[in-house]
């Protein structure tokens, strides 16, 4: 589903990356990557524009410290630094909910800081995922109507705390178009499908966002169950020689398009699609090989 000053990144090394389920340290996702996973799946691709961080502190280094700065706090309340750190060690600690809570503190001392901004909302992302990814767990364990209902609760806050974001970052900064690509995402996991397309349309003469954003309204077509325009937007992804899709995002491409093309009937064209997937996948399996 990444701004500070004006939208754009904070001037500052934030927390480690890592896998995007791990309370706000995110990880670039691509969409190609997801060919297996649910739709609702979490993932937060495009809400990041930091610089590489610095290598995390040892957890009792990190311990000893978070107890310096919540006493500094207490005796100087308007000690921003010490809001920024603490915050940031919280996240690097999975424990977004009091990162969200010593930022959301900032933001009332200074209101117009738009660094304290830009970490708040990466708190409520990463509080939104882990809140997520502890009822995905819970679902897979017990299949009740109560933890189905609790998944869907979670997964469309999820959606929700995404759309939020990259929209007052857009706002804050238009020209961070990346960020339609996650914003779009976020509205086909949340059924807002027409809203997917209309805020694709804007990048897809963008050559760098253009087939992952072919890919993500093709999706969203499907959904909405035009399955002739979803074929059109889909063979942008797969078929385009102007510009040549990453080789498993086209992979994909020609997975949903064989399916389309078998639900409409279209015997002629399905066989092209296939020819075309069986290159595709054979080119995959000898990349695959040779990087080995």
């Amino acid at each position: 589903m990444s701004s500070a000053t004006q939208g754009t990144s904070p001037p500052v090394t934030t927390t480690s990356q890592a896998g995007h389920g791990e309370g706000g340290r995110w990880r670039q996702v691509r969409f190609e990557e997801l060919s297996n996973i649910p739709i609702g799946e979490p993932r937060t691709e495009e809400l990041r524009t930091t610089a590489k961080p610095d290598a995390a502190p040892r957890p009792k280094i990190r311990l000893e410290r978070r107890q310096q700065l919540e006493h500094r706090l207490k005796e100087s309340p308007t000690d921003l630094d010490a809001f920024m750190e603490l915050g940031r060690i919280y996240r690097a600690n999975d424990r977004p909910l009091e990162a969200k809570r010593i930022f959301e503190q900032a933001r009332q001392i200074f209101p117009d800081d738009q660094e304290v901004l830009w970490e708040y909302e990466e708190a409520v992302l990463a509080r939104s995922l882990q809140q997520y990814r502890e009822v995905s767990d819970l679902a897979a364990r017990l299949d009740t109507l109560e933890t189905e209902r609790e998944l869907k609760r979670s997964q469309n806050d999820w959606a929700q705390r995404r759309i939020e974001v990259c929209r007052a970052r857009l706002t804050r900064d238009p020209s961070l178009q990346h960020l339609k690509i996650a914003l779009a995402e976020a509205m086909y996991e949340a059924e807002m499908h027409e809203d997917a397309i209309t805020t694709l349309d804007t990048i897809l003469d963008q050559d760098e966002l253009s087939p992952i954003a072919y890919l993500i309204k093709g999706r969203c077509l499907l959904a909405s169950g035009n399955h002739l325009q979803a074929m059109v937007a889909l063979r942008a992804v797969a078929l385009r020689r102007a510009v040549v899709a990453p080789l498993k995002t086209r992979i994909i491409a020609l997975k949903l398009l064989c399916e389309t093309a078998e639900k409409v009937g279209v015997a002629l064209t399905l066989a092209k699609y296939k020819q075309h997937l069986a290159q595709a996948e054979r080119e995959l399996a000898q990349h695959i090989a040779s990087s080995k």
